[in-house]
């Protein structure tokens, strides 16, 4: 059977729909048309190669922390999909049970957009999602991660890696911030996505200098405690993105159908408590 067949969930997804929900009055990044992507689009896409659910991210360029295109969707999804959320770091705990009941499994900390003191700065988040048992995505790279070390080790929040932590492609899987976050493999709350390989590339497609990081991370965590996501639809993206690529990318790296599965279905539908 070919990945297309095999059951997927797709853990990196973002949805924008400036008709309906317009974009923050502060937002970074416009997005072209063909970036625009509703939830209609994205199941046509699901339903075409076979993805199951999705784990679906309020993009803070654009959304900023407001949450209602996530929640709207959440709403539709009939439990197929789960949510990322966009907070601040004073976000109370009765904010966070009240996303949490909308479908919401955690929140983005986006340290790469908004430097080190966005993760810094957000302990007692942190300490909150490990009392509510929901996940902080991480967005780091390069050598944020061993800044964020003591923190880490501090709380007991269950963390989520996105884009491989985006390492400084050409300097070797032996930098710092690359082995910070290998030292984090065992500990049993920590997970890497796979995610968002063109952001950290030198190359084009397949994106050859990112597979030893790729590997090194597999080899590391194992598969029980990793994840993939497309990035659909490809905010910001460096060149043409398509789907299937993508999939038979993770195919090629990830050639045990049996490590394959456990990526891309028993690990994240364990972790974020999808129940078919």
């Amino acid at each position: 059977m070919s990945i297309y067949g095999e059951y997927k969930i797709d853990c990196h997804t973002y949805l924008l729909e400036p008709t309906r929900f317009p974009l923050s009055d502060n937002a970074a990044y416009t997005p072209v048309a063909q970036e625009v992507g509703t939830a209609t689009q994205l199941q046509h896409v699901f339903n075409a190669y076979g993805v199951r659910h999705a784990l679906v991210i309020t993009p803070p360029s654009v959304y900023g922390s407001d949450n209602r295109c996530l929640l709207d969707a959440l709403s539709l999804g009939f439990g197929r999909w789960k949510g990322i959320a966009m907070v601040g770091s004073r976000t109370s705990t009765r904010e966070l049970k009240r996303l949490k009941d909308a479908g919401v499994v955690g929140v983005l900390i986006d340290m790469a957009s908004n430097g080190i003191s966005a993760g810094l700065n957000a302990e007692e988040l942190f300490n909150q999602l490990a009392d509510l048992d929901m996940v902080a995505q991480l967005h780091i790279e390069k050598e944020q991660l061993s800044e964020l070390m003591p923190l880490i080790e501090r709380t007991q929040t269950r963390l989520i890696i996105d884009h491989c932590g985006k390492p400084e492609v050409a300097a070797g899987v032996g930098q710092p911030g690359f082995q910070a976050l290998l030292s984090l493999a065992g500990r049993g709350r920590v997970y890497i996505k796979f995610s968002g390989l063109s952001h950290f590339s030198a190359e084009s497609y397949p994106y050859v200098d990112t597979h030893p990081y790729v590997q090194a991370l597999l080899e590391t965590f194992g598969p029980e405690a990793c994840l993939w996501g497309s990035d659909w639809p490809f905010l910001n993206s460096p060149e043409r993105v398509d789907y299937g690529l993508l999939l038979k990318l993770i195919e090629n790296l990830i050639p045990s159908p049996g490590a394959r599965r456990q990526v891309l279905w028993d690990t994240p539908r364990t972790l974020f408590g999808f129940k078919w």
